[in-house]
């Protein structure tokens, strides 16, 4: 089935296309935090804006579904896998400039750069504004697209402008008037993919902010599980209240469904202990989703995506 895949006429004609990698029936697993996820039908690294819109004309013009995927967390993809293709950000993506102008700095980095190398290269320039970022897991792109924060801030308060590319694989810019943001999530038109995006920062001393970022690193480390992969946070926190409050109120610290269990030490965090399926992770959610909302009348709201295709099991129990 690989073989026949990899002579298929779309196949050959993305090879054709330079600065793109192309990969059949590839496991997702190894590109995701929780070490989770069948295999997608094309797997391709694109290497900049131009390879990106070739990709994009080419899958169009065949009628395969396309879907992004940054460094792996917050999410999680089925042991079925991903019928299309999936697109993973590479090379110029991973540029980054910096600049300063009317006394206050910026930096336009790419989709792909990692948050924490970010926050710590602002950190050491004394740039000040990305500290409470420090250790959120995955890339730039995708922590914009959450609206990712911690600590009191999150990505809206320092973005400045978003470069993307839409499904037709054109290049489209909005600045920040144009931006609106709500808890954990960025109002994007549908189906953009964001390539590159500018934020705005102030300037601070920067041994005040080494040892601010330290202290946040403390504060993960205390709380958040270590030595088992996971996808972060699995549920928003609803309005005036904590998700891992609830759910550790409810009893459920260290349930399992297989090998997926939730974290005795963060009952918002459902680690892989060794093995574990997509499905084992999706009953589990469901499991503590239900119980909560029975005890509490709290109904939680996923924070990880689900990508992929998905059995009725592991909803119906």
């Amino acid at each position: 089935m690989k073989k026949e895949m990899a002579e298929k006429p779309l196949v050959l004609e993305l090879r054709l296309i330079q600065g793109l990698v192309v990969k059949v029936a590839e496991p997702l697993a190894r590109y995701t935090s929780i070490k989770i996820g069948g295999p997608a039908d094309y797997f391709l690294d694109v290497e900049s804006n131009a390879v990106l819109a070739m990709t994009i004309h080419t899958l169009n013009r065949y009628g395969i579904q396309f879907s992004l995927l940054g460094k792996g967390s917050n999410v999680l993809v089925s042991d079925l896998g991903v019928r299309g293709a999936v697109l993973r950000l590479r090379g110029k993506f991973n540029e980054i400039e910096w600049g300063e102008e009317l006394g206050q700095a910026w930096v336009r980095v790419g989709a792909a750069y990692p948050v924490t190398r970010l926050v710590r290269e602002a950190v050491g320039r004394g740039y000040s504004g990305l500290e409470f970022a420090e250790g959120i897991p995955g890339s730039v792109g995708g922590a914009l697209i959450m609206n990712a924060g911690a600590y009191g801030s999150e990505m809206e308060k320092v973005v400045d402008r978003v470069e993307g590319v839409t499904r037709e694989g054109e290049s489209v810019k909005f600045f920040r008037e144009e931006l609106t943001f709500s808890y954990r999530h960025a109002c994007l038109p549908s189906g953009i993919i964001v390539t590159r995006v500018r934020l705005r920062l102030g300037k601070g001393e920067v041994g005040q902010m080494r040892l601010n970022v330290r202290g946040l690193v403390d504060r993960r480390k205390k709380s958040q599980p270590s030595g088992y992969p996971n996808s972060g946070s699995m549920f928003r926190n609803p309005p005036g209240d904590f998700a891992g409050r609830l759910i550790e109120a409810a009893g459920l610290k260290g349930t399992r469904v297989g090998n997926a269990e939730v974290s005795d030490r963060h009952a918002n965090f459902i680690v892989n202990l060794g093995g574990a399926k997509g499905e084992d992770v999706r009953r589990l959610m469901v499991i503590v989703g239900a119980e909560v909302q029975k005890k509490f009348g709290v109904q939680l709201e996923s924070e990880v995506q689900l990508l992929g295709e998905w059995s009725d099991r592991a909803v119906k129990g």
